[in-house]
């Protein structure tokens, strides 16, 4: 073989070595960031699913608020005329929780509206959802005037009031409905202040350069207070006491955490949220979601945006935080503070 032969071949053999590591380069910049072995800072921290070994969990913000309680005695009334339709219902003489409960409607709502009947307990002389085991001087019948699916209608109001008077056949009482035109035009003014009084904020984290696993983002979101949901995708930090609205929430592709290999599953963003009108202003829920967000994206090589992609900086986000504190004093002056159990069932 000659002195050219033996250069080409030297050359040849060098671009393959070449095009092999830059292949192999190029094949771990592209591999999505994985989570690390879990060690002592991670081993008692809330995880999820996907694929490493992490724990479902309740995922408070799944529940619809704005359903029956389960009666417990201790229960809270849930009526309130601030956000619902009251009609007394008179008894000629008490009625059993066992006959109140066989009397109830088969569903729950007129509409789109939660429908719900409360009964003051003969010995407690508290309104509560009826229990088997107590009698009861007096029920009365409630359907919520609005929620985010609109303001009571017409229609409604009559399903209602077909609800409450079949109750009322069967326990032998008397209902006392309002005037629906003028409950209607109250559901509609409530309905509007809600509309100009919900908010519900994003905040976007994208991946600068290399992808992120759904382990990855999962680790990562853990060591900042967030759990596993019941949906696959999503994460959330819990309330600040048993039955309340998660304060924050993160979600990403469902798809990618539902993967037969999580870990090639490449997440570019995730999402973190919050839904002001459900959790109480203590929990000071727009900074702690600031911090994650800042946290998430040092940590994990990323920008935090808007929906539309722009940047979000420290001076955007204080000024957003301004705004809410004037949204939380309005909810305040209207008797419907955010996290209370008016708001939570008006804004759901």
């Amino acid at each position: 073989m000659g002195n050219l032969q033996i250069g080409l071949a030297v050359v040849g053999g060098l671009v393959l070595a070449i095009m092999v590591g830059h292949s192999a380069w190029s094949t771990r910049q592209h591999r999505p960031r994985q989570a690390a072995p879990s060690g002592p800072e991670d081993s008692t921290q809330g995880q999820s699913p996907a694929g490493s070994g992490i724990e479902p969990e309740l995922d408070t913000a799944a529940f619809d608020l704005a359903h029956f309680s389960v009666g417990l005695p201790e229960s809270r009334p849930i009526l309130d005329a601030l956000i619902d339709v009251i009609a007394p219902i008179a008894l000629d003489g008490p009625v059993s929780g066992e006959a109140a409960l066989a009397a109830m409607p088969a569903t729950r709502r007129a509409g789109s509206k939660p429908f719900h009947i409360e009964g003051c307990c003969e010995s407690s002389k508290r309104w509560e959802t009826p229990v088997a085991g107590r009698r009861y001087s007096a029920f009365q019948a409630g359907v919520q005037l609005a929620n985010r699916l609109g303001a009571l209608n017409d229609i409604e109001y009559s399903e209602f009031v077909m609800k409450a008077q079949s109750f009322c056949d069967t326990i032998n009482g008397t209902p006392d409905f309002p005037e629906m035109r003028d409950e209607v035009a109250r559901a509609r003014e409530l309905d509007q202040f809600a509309s100009e009084h919900d908010a519900q904020l994003g905040f976007v984290l994208r991946a600068r350069n290399a992808s992120w696993s759904p382990g990855y983002v999962q680790q990562n979101a853990s060591r900042l207070g967030f759990i596993a949901g019941v949906i696959p995708g999503r994460m959330v930090v819990p309330g600040g006491s048993p039955g309340l609205a998660a304060t924050l929430g993160l979600s990403f592709n469902s798809q990618a955490a539902m993967a037969d290999d999580p870990a090639q599953s490449a997440l570019r963003e995730l999402m973190i949220s919050l839904d002001v009108a459900q959790v109480e202003r203590k929990e000071h829920a727009f900074a702690r979601m600031c911090e994650a967000a800042r946290t998430l994206a040092q940590n994990m090589d990323g920008i935090v945006t808007d929906d539309n992609g722009i940047a979000l900086s420290n001076q955007a986000m204080e000024q957003i935080g301004a705004e809410l504190e004037l949204l939380y004093n309005r909810l305040d002056e209207r008797d419907l503070s955010a996290g209370s159990p008016a708001a939570r069932r008006l804004f759901s």
